[in-house]
């Protein structure tokens, strides 16, 4: 008898904690997912507030993202690609047959013997384009520009080209921007009062600074009755100093430039002779 009243006192004590035991373990599965869920909201607020932050700091990247929301797709820009000409294709182009030279420009007309001295072989500015890339570190399309209109104003002013890229790459080492510290300025380093006695409107125009600087180099030579060494020391000083001084004058920078000068030019010279 008392077996079975323990028995079924066991039983209705079950039956009456089975409810609480379920009731509680709801509250436990619910209390998880709701801190589940909290804790990925606050993830995702931490992350938007990081990604706004990097928008704001970076507008580049948030017009990036915005245009990749827009409906309509990029069209890519077509871009120019600007090749610049071989020396020997800038002589060889067609002159319009209706034009009639000008005085001056029947004048200019070139023997020649002329021609070639000015203008040398196709190989000659080849080379000289390479080495002057290679030895001052420009790009070979630059260098190219450069001696081109070297050659050009060369063969325009009669001046031997090679005697033109020396004095271009000692006095700035072919760079168009170069600035001395006494104002001297672009690729030839012409002198503010020397670039306009000779027409030149913007010294870092890579055109008109090397014509301003053949011009006045060309000048020089006339002046000295063509002597190399007076007007390379007139080009570095001034041809007043050249004056004063009766020749070179006493400056150590001068008379190494004059001597640099020289010497360049006779290695371009006898560099390229292989090329003719």
């Amino acid at each position: 008898m008392d077996n079975r009243f323990t028995g079924l006192a066991l039983a209705a004590r079950s039956l009456a904690l089975g409810p609480v035991a379920r009731l509680g373990a709801q509250r436990i599965t619910l209390r998880s997912v709701f801190t589940t869920t909290q804790h990925a909201f606050t993830i995702f607020g931490v992350t938007a507030i990081v990604v706004l932050a990097v928008l704001y700091m970076r507008p580049d990247l948030a017009h990036a993202f915005s245009k990749s929301l827009s409906d309509e797709p990029a069209v890519p820009a077509a871009v120019a690609v600007v090749t610049a000409p071989k020396l020997h294709e800038l002589m060889e182009a067609p002159v319009a047959l209706n034009s009639a030279p000008t005085p001056a420009a029947a004048a200019a007309i070139l023997t020649p013997a002329e021609e070639k001295a000015l203008l040398g072989t196709r190989k000659q500015q080849e080379w000289v384009t390479s080495w002057l890339s290679k030895r001052y570190r420009v790009a070979n399309d630059a260098t190219n520009m450069l001696v081109s209109t070297a050659y050009m104003t060369a063969r325009e002013i009669k001046l031997d080209p090679l005697l033109i890229l020396a004095v271009m790459a000692i006095e700035s080492r072919l760079n168009p921007f170069a600035e001395s510290p006494v104002g001297a300025q672009g690729l030839m380093q012409l002198m503010p009062p020397t670039a306009r006695r000779f027409g030149v409107t913007d010294s870092y125009d890579a055109a008109q600074n090397i014509r301003g600087g053949v011009q006045y180099l060309s000048w020089l030579l006339k002046r000295f009755n063509g002597n190399l060494t007076l007007a390379a020391a007139g080009y570095n000083a001034g041809e007043g100093a050249v004056d004063r001084h009766g020749g070179v004058p006493p400056y150590s920078e001068t008379q190494y430039y004059v001597k640099r000068v020289a010497l360049l030019a006779d290695r371009y010279r006898g560099a390229t002779a292989s090329t003719q």
